[in-house]
């Protein structure tokens, strides 16, 4: 087993792991980009796309609820936070300096929406079968609207003070007047409306599910009018929010992160399948007629992003619109751009929190949270905030990073019981390394404590206990950085295996095709012929040749090794082995007919991993083939007196062979086709047969040729001269 290097190169989110090999038998692990799983556990740590890691922004907790769930959160002009929870149907306010109370506790499971109006009071909508409730700032509250729907997703105002309430399970938008007077204001064949945000202008923007639409909604006027900007390829646009220039960023979902999404959102949520062709029937109404019959809107064109489950799409001002994120690993539930015009999404992977440079496009892992799931990220004044699920939590996002980060990596695997040997990492600095070890594939008590740090970037001998898996972990401090990793480990060596043993039939030859020559510059290296394109895995080409017996085989081994065969026979009764062939590369070989004499014989091979082991390291495993006749003579042949009487003539072959069994026969009348013939059994299935060939012949001479064939595709033939008078 050679000696192998981990190098874990910390980058973004898809993975290209590559393995090279290096001269001195050394293998180098290079993972250049790292999924959501790879990058490990952060605290207080930045990953970014170019592979550094840095200290993450402060993420300080301000208020725990003490409910499992964060549904929903709102401002006032104050600068109080308010959220909304689930499933005891609670609101909480948090003031300006951070002191949190319980602020309304409704009737429903979940707070599912809140907003606030111009005048200081807070709206709530909770589900399922629930209602809008007005409460003033002294926590006083009364049912401002009620509608039929089994749910309420969503809630905006416009600039006259109409409270706009979006539903489901019937895609239902009312327009609700500040006395609570409502009224059905657009009907869609969606099943949900999601997500509502309003412009400041004319129009509002509603996200549907499970057509996944983005809809914009002309206001004023008993005509308002519907116009889809936006068909995604994904289920539900989960959230809205406007950019400084007038693009619209929609959040999206998969059909598998709404469902995980309902779940958390309320016990009792379904959702149903867009129509195929991914259209939407929409009208504009400003009555309480239930029967009004919805007017067809052609289907938008979607943008494909194929395998995401999460996608964040940017609508222009001109109606233009790009997918500027996508995670095909991460579940989203929030988005936000700060005031850099930097994407962050909150995510259900650890709690995550990412930053999406929009130029570049580059993607940085900004701060993993203490919680399972951020399930929304707002602003207030310079400030910026995230909430958690599973423990429902208000954090606020520094503007500094921290003092000191942790990150620790992936366990990593090295198959077999390892020694270590040095540790080294790439980085600017104040930075610690520490390892630990143990043989359960994931870190419990049976592993070893973590090691003392390692100060010393060039390398430190690793003084964790041998075992098959180790992981690391680093500590930065102020404005450390670290990009790479090595860790050189030598792990067990496990013998070579011959898994299986074929001998040909007889006659056929093996020959190797003529392959790519190779630059010994590359083998010297260590380097695998393959990775530059040379094959060197060709199957033999199969030929006849005359006594010819082949052997192929099967082996592996486990260390990945290359392997070297040798070839050894013995008669079968003998003990000794002799050697017939060594230091074979390939996994075949063909056996001239005449090197060996005619017998029974039995084959061994060996494998062995020499090439890249020390002599006192270097392990072999061998299997035996069956007995193997090995027959280089042709039968004999005893022919016969013909008896001829008229024109009937019948002569009398008798055919021995010494080791094989006689597989066919033939004769030919004065040089013409060969004619197959039966043994007198019918079989031929014995070193001893006879055949009796009968014939009706015209007056004349005839030369009758007869040949006959045994299993080791010897022939012998003989000849009878007739004369039929």
């Amino acid at each position: 087993m050679r000696l192998k290097r981990l190098i874990l190169i910390l980058c973004s989110l898809l993975i290209a792991t590559t393995n090279i090999k290096a001269a001195g038998g050394v293998t180098f692990w290079e993972i250049s980009k790292l999924t959501d799983t790879e990058r490990g556990d952060a605290k207080g740590i930045s990953v970014s796309e170019t592979g550094i890691i840095k200290l993450a922004p402060s993420f300080t907790e301000i208020f725990n609820t003490d409910q499992p769930l964060i549904f929903s959160t709102t401002t006032d002009r104050s600068g109080n936070i308010y959220l909304g929870t689930g499933h005891d149907g609670r609101i909480y306010k948090i003031d300006s300096t951070g002191k949190g109370s319980l602020f309304y506790d409704s009737a429903e499971l979940d707070v599912t929406a809140l907003a606030t109006d111009s005048a200081g009071n807070l709206y709530a909508a909770t589900s399922p079968d629930g209602k809008v409730y007005r409460i003033n700032q002294k926590g006083e509250a009364n049912t401002f609207f009620d509608p039929e729907d089994k749910y309420i997703w969503s809630l905006a105002f416009d600039n006259t003070g109409n409270l706009y309430v979006g539903t489901g399970d019937k895609g239902i938008l009312y327009r609700v007047d500040k006395q609570g007077k409502g009224e059905v204001y657009l009907k869609t064949n969606e099943k949900h409306i999601i997500s509502l945000a309003y412009n400041g202008g004319d129009s509002l923007i509603a996200g549907t599910d499970p057509g996944g639409l983005v809809l914009k909604i002309s206001l004023g006027g008993k005509e308002g009018k519907v116009f889809a900007l936006l068909d995604s390829p994904l289920r539900e646009i989960h959230q809205l929010i406007f950019g400084s220039d007038g693009s619209i960023y929609a959040l999206a979902v998969s059909a598998q992160a709404s469902t995980d999404s309902s779940k958390s959102t309320s016990s009792s949520s379904s959702t149903t399948s867009s129509s195929s062709d991914g259209s939407v029937t929409i009208v504009a109404t400003f009555d309480d007629d239930e029967d009004s019959t919805p007017a067809a809107t052609p289907a938008v064109q979607s943008t494909s992003v194929s395998g995401a489950k999460s996608i964040v799409h940017r609508i222009y001002p001109d109606g233009t619109s790009e997918a500027v994120w996508n995670s095909r690993d991460s579940i989203a539930f929030a988005i936000l751009l700060d005031k850099n015009n930097q994407i962050l999404i909150g995510t259900a992977t650890k709690g995550r929190i990412y930053s999406v440079e929009q130029k570049s496009r580059t993607t940085t892992l900004l701060l993993q949270s203490t919680e399972e799931q951020t399930s929304n990220l707002l602003s207030v004044g310079n400030n910026f905030y995230a909430t958690s699920n599973n423990s429902g939590k208000l954090f606020r996002i520094g503007t500094e990073p921290v003092k000191e980060g942790f990150y620790t990596s992936p366990v990593q695997d090295t198959k077999f019981s390892a020694v270590w040997g040095r540790i080294s990492w790439r980085g600017t600095g104040a930075v610690e390394l520490q390892t630990r070890t143990g043989n359960t594939e994931s870190p419990d008590e049976t592993w070893s404590d973590w090691s003392e740090a390692y100060t010393t970037a060039e390398g430190q001998q690793v003084k964790s206990p041998a075992a098959r898996f180790i992981q690391w972990r680093a500590r930065l401090q102020n404005t450390a950085t670290l990009s790479a990793v090595k860790l050189a480990y030598l792990a067990r060596n496990v013998a070579p295996q011959v898994n299986q043993v074929t001998i040909l039939q007889a006659g056929i030859g093996l020959q190797e095709i003529p392959q790519q020559p190779v630059d010994p510059g590359i083998l010297s290296a260590g380097f695998d012929p393959v990775i530059f394109g040379i094959p060197t895995n060709l199957q033999p080409r199969k030929v006849f040749q005359k006594g010819a017996r082949s052997i192929q085989w099967q082996a592996e081994d486990r260390n990945a090794d290359p392997l070297l065969y040798s070839i050894d026979y013995r008669l079968v009764g003998e003990q000794q082995w002799r050697l017939l062939v060594k230091d074979l590369k390939n996994n075949y070989f063909t056996l001239d007919a005449d090197a060996l004499p005619d017998g029974s014989y039995q084959f061994r091979i060996t494998a062995s991993d020499l090439q890249v082991n020390p002599l006192d390291r270097t392990l072999t495993g061998e299997l035996i083939s069956d007995v193997v006749e090995i027959d280089n003579s042709p039968p004999n042949i005893e022919a016969g007196q013909a008896d001829v009487k008229g024109r009937n003539v019948e002569i009398v072959f008798a055919v021995k062979d010494n080791l094989s069994i006689l597989k066919r026969a033939e004769y030919s009348i004065n040089g013409n086709t060969w004619q197959t013939i039966f043994p007198e059994d019918a079989i031929a299935d014995s070193r001893s047969e006879s055949y009796r060939l009968k014939l009706e012949l015209a007056p004349g001479d005839y030369n009758i040729a007869f040949r006959c064939y045994d299993d080791s595709a010897n022939a012998a033939s003989t000849k009878v001269l007739v004369k039929v008078k």
